[in-house]
């Protein structure tokens, strides 16, 4: 007899659940082991010992057959802890469709990558440094704030939000303002030296900003040329200073005292010449008790646009202007101190030294003639270490000063005994004029503005310490009252 095909997965022998089904073999007699009552609970039966004992054995087989089965989940049980917590963020509102895409990329790289390139070729020695320095600041504040979501956690982007904050706090920057583009090809200025003068040498593999000079004219008049050679001139009447294809400047020195041969600025002339599309050629002319706030024509601005190519400036009145000319990166200061002028300026040297051979006349450039100079050309005056001079019988009263006393009188406003202290002794010597002392100060203040090499601001004899050729006092002292005589 065939016997009937047992349906799958149907427990066999006592381990079947009750119910009515098809009638099958007697099963055999349980096992003479005491039985425990059984436990229901939680809406279930308990099972008999034997299929406790069956379950491990069927589990294993399971196993066999169908390897890592994950076993049904029971009704009544909640969902896993990762499903529970989405399930948390979504009811809170925390989590929105788009957050379950790729996150973005933090570009905190890329932004302070785009700031070097924008600041690398300024020169902070340079006028409008700081303009374009707060321009790069506030974009790079820009590409930082489109980036912080992505960058949540990063501590190179929160490490340079807090610098930002430091820079625009020293440089005075507002939060609001024009920005720099991270393209500079694209926003080339042709009015701006700094924007095409330092990325085409940054191209051409010079890794360094260009190179800036310093001229000053103050005082007797002493002279500081493009080089830093330090003389004292007589220079009188009309003197270029300057005279390339870019500026021109001519400086009138008048006698100080009648009689004399020292002499000192009373008129200054400044030509900056028409520069293709950037400005119309503008004349600058001041005179003693004479200072303007505009150019011969009345203007006070050349160039179209926003900023201006080139401007005047007016720091106080018929006291001090600075004339700024972007588009050649020169900047210029004409100050008035007592009854004389005093002038300064910074230029790049390959505008500086942009010149014929017929305008070889330039005092910035070549320094007095010989004819001309009253000092050994390093910036001591030469009746000092020279010997004694005769006074001349027709010579007008001494000066109300000292060595002493024009000493201790400088020594109030530069503590520091190099040659600009030197001619302020100097000039009190010879003049007797108080107002020389302020206008050897201003020229050193003008030196530490616009010389672009702080090494170089301060310049000393060659030999001694504090006094010209290390000579006693005394010595200096019947130097001095020497070349006072000459110039009397």
């Amino acid at each position: 007899m065939g016997r009937k095909k047992r349906k799958r997965g149907a427990p066999s022998g006592p381990c079947r659940r009750p119910g009515p089904g098809p009638a099958t073999a007697p099963s055999p007699p349980p096992s003479p082991e005491p039985t425990r009552a059984a436990w229901t609970g939680m809406g279930l039966r308990a099972a008999s010992p034997s299929c406790a004992a069956a379950a491990p054995a069927s589990a294993a087989a399971a196993a066999g057959a169908e390897p890592r089965r994950r076993p049904r989940r029971r009704p009544g049980l909640g969902p896993p802890p990762l499903a529970l917590l989405l399930l948390l963020l979504l009811s809170l509102g925390l989590l929105h469709a788009g957050d379950c895409q790729q996150p973005a990329q933090c570009r905190i790289q890329k932004c302070t990558t785009d700031f070097v390139s924008l600041t690398s070729h300024l020169n902070s020695a340079v006028d409008g440094f700081d303009s374009e320095f707060c321009k790069a600041l506030r974009a790079y504040a820009g590409c930082t704030q489109r980036t912080s979501k992505a960058c949540r956690g990063n501590l190179v982007y929160h490490s340079a939000v807090l610098g930002i904050s430091d820079l625009m706090s020293q440089r005075n920057c507002s939060k609001d303002g024009p920005t720099s583009s991270t393209n500079p090809e694209v926003t080339h200025d042709p009015c701006n030296y700094h924007s095409h003068a330092g990325p085409r040498e940054h191209r051409g593999g010079d890794q360094s900003p260009p190179n800036y000079l310093f001229c000053g004219l103050f005082g007797d008049p002493h002279l500081r040329t493009f080089k830093d050679h330090f003389q004292t001139c007589k220079v009188e009447g009309a003197w270029p200073l300057i005279d390339n294809n870019y500026l021109s400047v001519q400086v009138t020195n008048v006698p100080v005292v009648p009689g004399s041969s020292a002499t000192a600025t009373n008129k200054i002339t400044i030509i900056f010449k028409a520069h293709r599309e950037c400005t119309d050629q503008k004349v600058y002319q001041a005179v003693t008790d004479d200072l303007p706030a505009a150019f011969v024509d009345g203007s006070t601005s050349g160039g179209d646009g926003d900023p201006k190519s080139l401007r005047i400036v007016e720091r106080e009145s018929g006291r001090s202007v600075e004339m700024h000319a972007r588009y050649m990166g020169t900047t210029v200061f004409v100050r008035q101190l007592g009854r004389y002028l005093t002038l300064a300026i910074r230029m790049p040297e390959a505008l500086a030294m942009a010149y014929e051979e017929s305008q070889d006349l330039q005092l910035c450039v070549t320094g007095c003639p010989l004819g001309e100079r009253i000092d050994d050309g390093q910036g001591q005056v030469s009746a000092i270490l020279g010997p004694g001079l005769a006074r001349s019988p027709a010579a007008p009263a001494w000066p109300g000063y000292t060595l002493e006393t024009a000493s201790a009188r400088c020594h109030e406003r530069m503590p520091v005994k190099d040659i600009y202290f030197q001619s302020c002794v100097f000039d009190l010597l010879t003049t007797g004029d108080a107002n020389f002392t302020a206008a050897a100060h201003s020229a050193l203040e003008d030196v530490e503005a616009l010389h672009p090499r702080k090494e170089r601001w301060h310049i000393f004899p060659s030999s001694g310490r504090g006094v010209p050729g290390g000579r006693p006092l005394w010595s200096v002292s019947l130097g001095l009252t020497c070349l006072i005589l000459l110039f009397l």
